[in-house]
Formats: C-alpha cells, structure tokens, sequence
C-alpha cells in the first residue's frame, strides 16, 4: 500500500473509526490511541487485505470491532460493586432476566457474524440502518435484508 493510498483510507475512514469507538469507550485519549491502533494494524497488515472477501470498509470496520474488544478485555474495571446496592427488580425477575439474556445470547452466537453485526449495531448501539449500511460498506437494501433475516432466526430460535 502506497502513501497516498494510506492517507486516503485514514481520511476516509478516521471519521467513523473514530465514532465507532466512542460509542463504546468513553475516555477521549482512549478513544484516540485506539483509532490511531486501528490505523496501524491496517496499515501493517495491508498486504494481506483481499478485497473479493470483503470491502475496505468492512476490513477496518473488522480491525476496529477486534480492536475494541482486545481494549475491553484488557480494562476490565478492577472494583467490585457493593452488594447492598438497591435494585428495581425481585429475585426471581433477576433469575428470569438472566435466563433470558442467557437464551438471547445463545440465539445470537448461533447467527452467522454478518446478521449478528447488524443486530448488535441496531439494538445495542443503536445505530441507524442507514449508518450500519454505510459502517459495514454494504448497501441499505442488504442492511435492511439481514436485519430481517436476523429478526426472523431470533424469533424461531426463541420460540
């Protein structure tokens, strides 16, 4: 990868790295090493990018997301919560809760990832279709196919 092909893929895509990571980590000089990460993994490992397997945007939307979570895993807050904190729920609204969110997330890692990405960004991040079409570099009308198609597994495995 040249220079100018560098720079034009760090103009392009700084912005929404940048967006995408700051919906999810709230430290600013966090946020800002970790978009200047992903630049550098991308960059290192340009020559093994393919674009018949995937889009560029897709590609540093892939790094971005590894990133993110690499992040995530590493900062795990080190205190723990008290147990006297009050809560909203009974015991067994917690049981259910959890039985639920159990059962969500089994549904979901049953998904291939590229129905998963869009639930996730949609429900989670609430990112509009229109913003995961232009994230994942895929058209609006896919967004919009695999959002049903997600919705539709989701509801049969959940019965």
């Amino acid at each position: 990868m040249t220079a100018d092909e560098k720079e034009r893929l760090y103009t392009e895509y700084r912005g929404k790295v940048t967006s995408y990571i700051r919906s999810r980590i709230y430290n600013e000089s966090d946020v800002e090493d970790l978009c200047e990460d992903v630049f550098v993994k991308a960059f290192s490992c340009a020559d093994d990018y393919d674009p018949s397997k995937a889009s560029v945007g897709t590609w540093i939307y892939t790094i971005t997301k590894n990133t993110v979570i690499d992040y995530c895993r590493r900062a795990r807050p080190t205190e723990e919560i008290p147990e006297d904190v009050p809560g909203d729920s009974s015991p067994e609204d917690e049981v259910t809760n959890a039985e639920m969110l159990r059962e969500l997330a089994g549904a979901l890692e049953d998904l291939p990832d590229e129905l998963t990405d869009v639930i996730v960004l949609h429900y989670y991040d609430r990112m509009p279709l229109t913003e995961i079409a232009e994230t994942l570099g895929i058209s609006y009308g896919m967004v919009k196919i695999r959002h049903n198609k997600a919705l539709s597994a989701l509801r049969t495995a959940l019965g």
